[in-house]
């Protein structure tokens, strides 16, 4: 059995610490808990979005399937995530830019199934979509202060996960993950900067969040887009959509990121992507708007078709998480598609 501590998410997804005095007997007791941790390896999934001890077969029912629209009509549609606790999807429904920025609004709609919309977050500048490790706050990607920000769930608050790097303003960030502990990882190309100053001397980059500490974890790829790791949190995996790749890199057990290698060399226009629990790699490509499934290994298993065009991003959900949620189609009728799929996955 592979022991891992249990770790408290508190709000803005900082660890806290209490200082107390620990008896000698307690502290070997803790630092052979950290011990056993270190050779756990990486946190990974948050609990409960995947269950252990399981086999799992091909992960598509057959190798193209085609996913149904369940509405469209809307202007833009990103960043689905899956909330367990009240049975609903959250995504970020774009507009076209405004003011003298030309900053793009966003709305974060609510899907509750089999056919409820309404409005989440009126305002809410985001982008990509995933929860908090405790599933009480959504981690939004929000170009409109060109930050990570976290919604409360209970009371829509809104408060500041990542607000710069060494002072300088982000580009725009456009997804995020987030690890069972808390550390978050997020991708910050310039797709939504508008007309605000570069104040990244032209690079776009992905970085990680920990204990409120904004890092670098690479800032030499092309408009990294999707970012997501695998449920063992052995993996992050990042599209650079400008470079038509999905990167692999190595997670260390204290979030930092190890080597970095190739995972698919060419997918077109690489958008939105998640993890299934069996590791199965889920990407959408905005060049032939399709779903390309691969195999931990990079094997493409087959495709999912949901809308002709404009594929953006995808999400495992329902009460088991065995249905793939998918954002797709033009621009002012985008819609969320969804098909139900043999192996549960990460509910963003």
């Amino acid at each position: 059995m592979t022991w891992r501590p249990t770790l408290a998410v508190l709000a803005g997804l900082c660890l806290a610490v209490t200082t107390t005095t620990v008896p000698a007997g307690a502290a070997v007791h803790a630092a052979q808990a950290t011990a056993h941790a270190a050779l756990a390896g990486p946190p990974g999934a948050p609990p409960g979005a995947c269950p252990t001890g399981v086999s799992y077969g091909p992960p598509l029912p057959a190798s193209t399937v085609t996913a149904p629209r369940i509405r469209g009509g809307f202007t833009f549609l990103e960043g689905p995530v899956w909330v367990a606790d009240g049975g609903y999807l959250l995504m970020s429904d774009m507009t076209a830019g405004t003011g003298p920025y030309n900053v793009q609004p966003s709305t974060i709609r609510r899907f509750v199934p089999p056919a409820t919309f309404d409005t989440f977050v009126a305002d809410a500048g985001s982008n990509g979509l995933a929860l908090s490790a405790d599933a009480q706050q959504l981690v939004a990607a929000t170009h409109d202060q060109r930050s990570v920000s976290a919604y409360q769930l209970s009371d829509r608050t809104r408060s500041t996960v990542a607000a710069n790097y060494q002072g300088r303003a982000f580009n725009s960030p456009n997804d995020v993950a987030v690890r069972s502990d808390g550390v978050v990882y997020f991708t910050d190309p310039n797709f939504q900067r508008g007309n605000r100053p570069d104040q990244m001397s032209g690079r776009t980059s992905v970085f990680r969040v920990s204990g409120g500490q904004v890092s670098l974890v690479d800032d030499t790829l092309r408009q990294p887009n999707g970012i997501s790791l695998s449920p063992d949190g052995s993996a992050l995996y990042v599209g650079a959509y400008a470079e038509n790749k999905i990167y692999k890199y190595v997670v260390q057990p204290d979030g930092s990121v190890g080597a970095r290698s190739v995972f698919v060399n060419y997918i077109g226009g690489p958008d939105g992507g998640t993890i299934d629990c069996a590791g199965n790699v889920y990407w959408t490509s905005g060049r032939d708007s399709l779903v390309h499934v691969y195999s931990p290994a990079g094997t493409p298993l087959g495709t999912i078709r949901p809308g002709n065009t404009g594929t953006t991003n995808v999400a495992f959900g329902g009460p088991d998480r065995q249905t793939l949620f998918i954002t797709s189609g033009p621009w002012g009728d985008s819609g969320l598609y969804s098909v139900r799929l043999n192996i549960p996955g990460y509910p963003y």
